[in-house]
């Protein structure tokens, strides 16, 4: 599963505009995931993810948390650093 991201990632990612409302972006959430949770629940957090990339959500950082969740990260501080916050927050 790992690599048919990495093969969007590589080829079809560049040739789309750059839309993704957060960070990590959702194909990089959906690597973590899959790395932490394994293939059906880090499947399933990835594309619940990809479902809240959309126009009607604000975006902002959230990382993979440790446990597994459909929603958000509840604690995206955690992971954040100054130059993500300063990105994301300055809205």
């Amino acid at each position: 599963m790992i690599l048919l991201v990495r093969f969007y990632q590589w080829a079809i990612s560049p040739i789309l505009p750059d839309s993704c409302r957060f960070y990590p972006s959702c194909s990089s959430y959906m690597i973590t995931a899959l790395e932490k949770h394994g293939p059906l629940f880090g499947l399933l957090m990835g594309l619940a993810r990809i479902l809240r990339c959309n126009p009607f959500n604000r975006g902002g950082v959230d990382p993979v948390p440790d446990y597994f969740t459909l929603f958000r990260n509840p604690h995206p501080e955690e992971a954040e650093d100054e130059i993500i916050a300063r990105k994301f927050h300055s809205h």
